[in-house]
């Protein structure tokens, strides 16, 4: 387990939590707009600087009583075989717990979930998953063209159907990028994960992306995304524009 970074306050990445977030680094997709490459990339990782164990839970003592909860985050979480450990011990201290995924460990998910080891769980869907996608150009799918790996999609497909399914609340996102993302790529992802309790639109930020040549791309308008919203609403219960 490494622990990249902490944010000791957030108001806004817990629904209707006073929370912190920890950053856990190493992430398996290498998505160009990912503005987190510090930790993403192993050579980036090795020279971020690292919260220990005991400054982590040090901290969560002294707030105890003052946050409600702590959103762990990457990079991907469920790469760390210890995520279980981690969990258990944040519930110690009394905390919530809100966990950011990309879903390419739904077997870590299951786990988490039975253990009542999570609270809330928000999972980025990347691109359309349609479960039988053919692929597009050297043998490989839209979801691995715009992730730069390949892709077992009957695992993302798999972990979107244990939060469904789960009584942990939850919500799915996309962050939607220019030169990755068409209008017609948001609405299928839409009919893939629908109906859902909630999916959020986040526009892209042109800045210090994983791939410089994106901090060079204009972001989609406004107008734009909340039009594509309107068409894809249905789907879900709360549909809307983060950020």
């Amino acid at each position: 387990m490494t622990i990249g970074g902490l944010q000791k306050l957030t108001l806004i990445d817990f629904p209707e939590k006073l929370a912190c977030t920890a950053f856990l680094a190493g992430c398996p997709f290498r998505c160009p707009w990912c503005y987190s490459s510090e930790l993403v990339l192993p050579e980036k990782i090795e020279k971020q600087p690292k919260i220990s164990d005991k400054e982590f839970f040090d901290f969560l003592e002294e707030k105890k009583g003052l946050l409600e909860g702590v959103v762990i985050c990457g990079g991907e979480p469920t790469m760390n075989s210890d995520l279980p450990d981690f969990t258990e011990k944040i519930k110690r201290f009394g905390y919530a717990i809100k966990l950011d995924t990309n879903g390419t460990n739904p077997a870590m998910l299951k786990n988490l979930i039975e253990k009542k080891l999570i609270d809330y769980i928000a999972m980025d869907v990347k691109a359309p998953l349609m479960k039988h996608q053919t692929p597009i150009t050297n043998n490989q799918t839209k979801y691995e063209k715009v992730v730069g790996v390949k892709v077992d999609l009957e695992k993302i497909n798999k972990s979107i159907e244990l939060i469904k399914n789960s009584r942990v609340d939850y919500e799915f996102r996309t962050t939607v990028t220019p030169t990755i993302h068409t209008r017609e790529d948001i609405i299928q992802i839409a009919k893939d994960i629908g109906p859902v309790k909630r999916y959020f639109l986040q526009n892209f930020r042109p800045e210090k992306t994983l791939d410089p040549k994106f901090e060079k791309i204009k972001p989609y308008s406004r107008e734009y995304i909340l039009d594509i919203i309107k068409v894809i609403s249905p789907f879900f219960e709360i549909c809307r524009l983060r950020g």
